[in-house]
């Protein structure tokens, strides 16, 4: 599956990753952008079309009047730092930092190279920005808020399962700002809902099978997967993984419900790459950081797949239905 996505990936820049480092030589009088990702190159392809469709948006088209120096950790955050320091070696002309750990990679490589950054967290408590409406410095970006969000995914979650007392929460705690962070927030939200939670850790998908052995152990009766570059790359694994064994689960991404997971709850990842690409564009035609504010997720899917409730035994309330954006059957 991973090699069939970076086939696509590839596909989908018109054959440019082959060549991304010679490109950029070759077009020495194009700005330079420097993509930075904890993702791996192909993992989820419509994440990198929306990003070239906010660019193209504001005048940008690779290879036309932008080049692009691209560089993916792979899940391996300890590289992250490396690469950061790579891009501002190569004097880029902005950093697009998407996923949290990138974001503070790059922060942490330069205070004055232009970083446009993609995360999930309060870009504030990460210390990215001063303040959403006026960022200061070098960077501003976008926040899909999904951290912010993950106490809602635990209350939908009890609201389908009301009688389960005990659930957990999938982390990956390589991504330690974000798993940080997530697990304080829903911790808080299981102690009002009177669930006791239980943390869990995958720093890879290789991980995955021993998580749900580990689920057994604890009867954890409901999981909340929480966002990451791990939980995303490998959302159609999880998704059999819980039916296979039975665990309803919420994530944060359509594609999870889509892939046959019980449920999933956010905003679009996609439309805060596009975002992304945007505010790359708007740097690149002359624009600081500090004038651009944080843009911030504004509409959040409910997605149930009903099919999957009814194999899993589960009476989705009408007032739940009633409220989702997709009902999958």
């Amino acid at each position: 599956m991973l090699d069939l996505r970076r086939r696509e990936f590839i596909t989908l820049l018109g054959g440019a990753a082959a060549s991304w480092p010679v490109a950029a030589r070759a077009q020495q009088s194009m700005p330079l952008i420097g993509f930075l990702s904890a993702r791996g190159p192909g993992d989820v392809p419509r994440l990198m079309a929306a990003f070239h469709t906010g660019l193209k948006a504001t005048g940008f088209v690779e290879g036309q009047n932008v080049a692009i120096e691209y560089r993916f950790a792979e899940s391996r955050n300890e590289r992250l730092p490396a690469l950061a320091a790579d891009l501002v070696q190569r004097q880029v002309t902005v950093i697009a930092a998407v996923t949290t750990p990138a974001a503070l990679a790059a922060q942490a490589a330069t205070t004055t190279t232009p970083i446009v950054f993609e995360t999930g967290t309060d870009p504030i408590q990460l210390g990215l920005v001063a303040s959403l409406n006026q960022p200061g410095g070098n960077v501003t970006g976008v926040t899909s808020m999904i951290v912010e969000v993950a106490p809602k995914r635990l209350e939908l979650l009890h609201e389908l399962l009301p009688t389960t007392t005990r659930m957990a929460l999938l982390v990956n705690p390589a991504d330690r700002a974000l798993a940080q962070s997530q697990s304080r927030e829903v911790l808080t939200a299981a102690r009002s809902l009177g669930v006791e939670l239980h943390v869990v850790n995958a720093n890879s998908d290789r991980d995955f099978d021993a998580v749900f052995a580990n689920l057994k152990r604890l009867r954890a009766g409901g999981l909340v997967i929480g966002p990451g570059s791990v939980t995303l790359r490998g959302i159609e694994q999880l998704a059999a993984l819980t039916v296979r064994h039975a665990v309803p689960a919420i994530h944060q991404d359509r594609d999870f419900t889509a892939a046959g997971g019980l449920m999933s709850y956010g905003s679009d990842v996609a439309d805060s790459y596009r975002l992304a690409g945007i505010y790359t564009g708007r740097i690149l035609n002359g624009e600081k950081p500090a004038d651009l504010p944080v843009q911030q997720a504004s509409r959040f899917n409910l997605y149930l797949n009903l099919k999957t409730a009814k194999a899993l035994g589960i009476d989705v309330p009408p007032t739940l239905l009633a409220r989702a954006d997709e009902v999958i059957e």
